[in-house]
């Protein structure tokens, strides 16, 4: 099924941004004796216009990242509930979301994945909201949307829910990241979003393929809209000439016996990921927040994580995603690194253009995160040239 939005909202046209220079807004988190850190955020996402937008008796998606089990750097519940609160008192209906994952976890379909968000803190009670699994119980409940401007991909497989939202809010906890460089509000949204056929088109350009645990039970044959299925032995084969790469078997497979290729350069990714942002965000009024604290070198997706690479920082927020990324890079790499962190370790070998120190580089030196931001802006995502303005 293909979606097909309405007007055409870029970011350019929201009211207090333009494509040359997007206003970002951010705060530290010192608070006065009588303030907490969730009344300064709700402050700064004030200030930064999240009023602007008419929520009345609007469904607004808050895309955030629940935390796989073990990991301890994902954003707490109570962030969740400062933006869940604020999207109320506007008189809307925000319910907070994420996708299944592709690979196998705690979070590959929507009976585990909510399981592991209740574990981490995400009910009702916690965030004043609803859980809700984008791409359905197995990652297979998904829209494929128009992405405008793309270059790799023309349409892009994003979870039914997301898209069912009128109104789209993320939330993302700011880190490294070891294939995208960092992960920011472009990947909270592109990757995030993406159903687990959206996730592997993103993450592959090979086809699936069937590994050791097949049993025979064939149920990956009934949901192959390709016919790609033969059977020899009871063990599953996949037709490559027929197979559209489609990933609907590995959602469907109970016994994880189908693998995607995850044979995509770093770069190729990145691009990617930035298209399925522009199709999650294209016509439809948008907002954007990251935290920056607990900055870990590696994705939150992670069962377990390493030391936070700089001191905490801040909180930021603006209507343009990518803006905000960029933001949100600066002010890390102008931090000093923790000492007792894989940054640290690695003797700050690497650096931008105009010399400066390059955090990420250094973390992960195999991949360059200015593939994001110069795709975003070549696409019409958003832009990296940004002012920024201090709420105290």
């Amino acid at each position: 099924m293909m979606r097909k939005r309405g007007k055409i909202f870029p970011v350019k046209n929201q009211k207090n941004n333009t494509m040359s220079n997007a206003k970002v807004y951010w705060t530290t988190f010192r608070c006065k004796v009588d303030e907490s850190p969730l009344g300064k955020l709700n402050r700064l996402i004030t200030k930064a216009g999240i009023e602007q937008i008419d929520f009345k008796n609007k469904f607004a998606a808050v895309k955030i990242h629940f935390g796989e089990p073990g990991n301890m750097s994902y954003l707490r519940p109570n962030w969740a509930k400062a933006v869940a609160d604020k999207v109320k008192a506007r008189g809307g209906f925000p319910f907070l979301t994420d996708c299944n994952t592709l690979y196998v976890g705690r979070r590959n379909n929507a009976l585990v994945h909510l399981d592991a968000a209740a574990e981490n803190g995400f009910s009702a009670a916690a965030t004043g909201c609803q859980n809700i699994i984008g791409d359905g119980l197995k990652g297979t409940d998904d829209i494929e949307v128009p992405v405008r401007n793309g270059v790799y991909c023309k349409t892009a497989r994003i979870g039914r829910a997301v898209m069912d939202a009128d109104i789209f809010i993320s939330l993302t906890h700011f880190k490294g990241h070891e294939m995208a460089g960092f992960g920011g509000a472009v990947k909270n949204i592109g990757m995030g979003c993406g159903s687990r056929g959206g996730k592997m088109a993103m993450h592959s350009d090979g086809k699936p393929q069937v590994n050791a645990n097949c049993i025979g039970c064939k149920l990956c044959a009934r949901y192959c809209n390709q016919d790609a299925f033969t059977f020899t032995g009871k063990k599953a084969k996949i037709d490559h000439n027929k197979c559209v790469g489609c990933g609907r078997c590995i959602g469907v497979c109970n016994q994880h016996a189908i693998d995607p290729a995850f044979d995509v350069s770093c770069d190729r990714m990145n691009c990617k990921m930035v298209e399925y942002t522009q199709a999650v965000l294209d016509g439809r009024p948008h907002f954007h927040i990251c935290i920056v604290n607990q900055v870990s070198p590696h994705c939150d997706c992670h069962g377990s994580n390493d030391a936070g690479i700089v001191p905490d920082i801040g909180m930021f927020a603006s209507f343009d995603p990518v803006a905000l990324d960029k933001a949100c890079i600066d002010a890390v790499n102008a931090a000093v690194p923790s000492a007792d962190s894989i940054l640290n370790e690695r003797k700050h070998t690497h650096k931008d253009a105009a010399g400066h120190a390059d955090h990420f580089t250094d973390v992960h030196p195999t991949t360059d995160w200015r593939t994001q931001i110069s795709h975003a802006e070549k696409i019409g995502l958003g832009t990296g040239n940004y002012s920024l303005t201090l709420v105290k």
